[in-house]
């Protein structure tokens, strides 16, 4: 910048001016005054996950996500339907529509393997495999209304996810704490609890997307320690890890000052203190072995079928109980395109008595009720299948037929809402795409779809991308 700029003159000699925030950052460029500038704006901007009042009255103050990947079949779950006895291994044709190359071969209708029977005074539909769920059935409020866009795996659980089957937007639980805030600042606000290997669509399914990083989901691994490097090592003390910490804030509270508007590196500061502080928390609240042998045999936990997912259920309640906004759990694969009564019946056991026990012990400590927990895969499937090896037989994946129940958290607890044909195929009764399924979920949360938007792009964003319509049937 010349000076001439300022002193018109002739023959000035080039210099540089400093400007307004060269001023301002000039005064404070001590290492006291950068931590205390840093203190003031910390003050001035408050915390992302800080509690936020709901927009809406709601009973919901949390969410259990419990994610069945692959898409369990509704037809052999909880949609019974009678009429596939009859057109067992009758040939299947798409009525209008020519068959493509994918389904040059023949196709047949195919009865559930599984019968059904009736639980509840709300007389709800369930395989007959679902030995302890059919015992909770009252607390049920089963949906067969639902639809997705997509049959591929990856972009139907973006869409049940994150409302977008492209992925890169920000997932269910982000938009949950980025409306409500969480409940205990030395937790993450969204947990996920996934298997293995990650589900289809890998971790973009629990991206904070758009939103800024402090919404992301945390992951926690499924074998070994939850969080690796939670401890630190042996010779590193809590004071000198807390002076190491003050320092790093103190030189990053610089490096922010020059680069403002940067959510990352808050968001990267604000994590170096959260993960300090959760090497308190995190042990206690994820260390199982200190509960009684009563509520480790309620979750089936020791058993070779149901530890696992039971193990992650009684973390879900405990993570619930210690204020995590939002847990996802992830269960599968049910994609049986084949052997299905072998593999959803293995599904079944490994599951049923783990969500039992849940939704058993989220009311007898008081939690059902300000807790939404909503059972769901990405589609369900077809009531048809090609025949493999003679009997294995199996379904397809189907956008426009599922079931999905929801317990607790102010849901229509005791009803099923919706209808599917008499064949499974299409949801002809309270039929609703998803949109409007993540729209009610807000809605029972206490956020209002309309409202909870965010700017990005050139654009207020939401999570069901243009708007929906809440099903009031599912709300008491």
């Amino acid at each position: 910048m010349s000076i001439d700029r300022y002193f018109p003159c002739a023959g000035a000699r080039a210099l540089h001016v400093p400007t307004r925030r060269d001023f301002l950052y000039s005064i404070g460029a001590s290492l006291g005054s950068v931590a205390f500038s840093s203190l003031l704006a910390a003050e001035d901007k408050k915390n992302p996950l800080s509690p936020k009042q709901p927009q809406l009255p709601a009973k919901a103050k949390a969410c259990i996500f419990l994610m069945m990947e692959g898409g369990p079949s509704h037809i052999d779950t909880f949609d019974p339907k009678p009429k596939l006895g009859d057109m067992h291994l009758k040939e299947f044709v798409r009525e209008g529509k020519m068959k493509s190359a994918m389904e040059s071969g023949k196709r047949y209708y195919v009865r559930s393997p599984f019968a059904f029977k009736k639980h509840g005074q709300s007389s709800a539909d369930m395989a007959d495999n679902w030995v302890h769920l059919a015992r909770v059935a009252d607390e049920l409020c089963f949906y067969r209304g639902c639809t997705v866009d997509s049959v591929n795996h990856p972009t139907a659980m973006y869409q049940m996810n994150c409302g977008n089957r492209f992925g890169g937007d920000p997932g269910f639980g982000a938009w949950v704490n980025y409306g409500l805030g969480s409940l205990n600042a030395d937790l993450p606000g969204f947990i996920v609890l996934p298997e293995i290997s990650y589900p289809q669509g890998g971790a973009a399914n629990w991206s904070n997307g758009y939103l800024p990083a402090h919404f992301q989901g945390t992951p926690l691994r499924a074998k070994g320690s939850p969080i690796l490097d939670l401890s630190p090592p042996p010779d590193v003390t809590p004071e000198r890890q807390r002076a190491n910490l003050d320092m790093l804030a103190t030189l990053n509270a610089a490096h922010a000052l020059q680069h403002p508007g940067h959510d990352e590196l808050s968001a990267r500061m604000d994590s170096y203190e959260l993960a300090f502080r959760m090497q308190a928390q995190v042990p206690e609240t994820l260390d199982i072995s200190k509960e009684d042998a009563r509520t480790k045999e309620l979750y089936g936990i020791g058993r070779d079928a149901t530890d696992s997912f039971g193990r992650k259920c009684l973390l879900a309640r405990k993570l619930i109980e210690k204020g995590v906004r939002f847990v996802q759990l992830y269960n599968g694969t049910w994609d049986s395109h084949d052997y299905i009564e072998r593999a959803h019946g293995n599904l079944v056991r490994g599951v049923d008595q783990p969500i039992s026990a849940l939704i058993k012990d989220l009311k007898q400590r008081g939690l059902l009720e300000s807790t939404l927990v909503v059972w769901c895969g990405e589609f369900g499937r077809t009531p048809d299948n090609g025949i493999r090896g003679g009997v294995a037989y199996g379904r397809d994946h189907n956008p426009n037929a599922m079931t999905i129940w929801l317990a607790g958290g102010g849901c229509n607890a005791g009803h099923t809402i919706g209808a599917t044909d008499e064949l499974g195929m299409e949801a002809v009764a309270e039929r609703h795409h998803v949109r409007d399924l993540h729209v009610t979920l807000l809605r029972l949360l206490g956020l209002d779809d309309n409202k909870l938007t965010y700017y990005h792009a050139g654009r207020f964003k939401q999570l069901s991308q243009f708007g929906g319509q809440v099903i009031n049937r599912l709300i008491a």
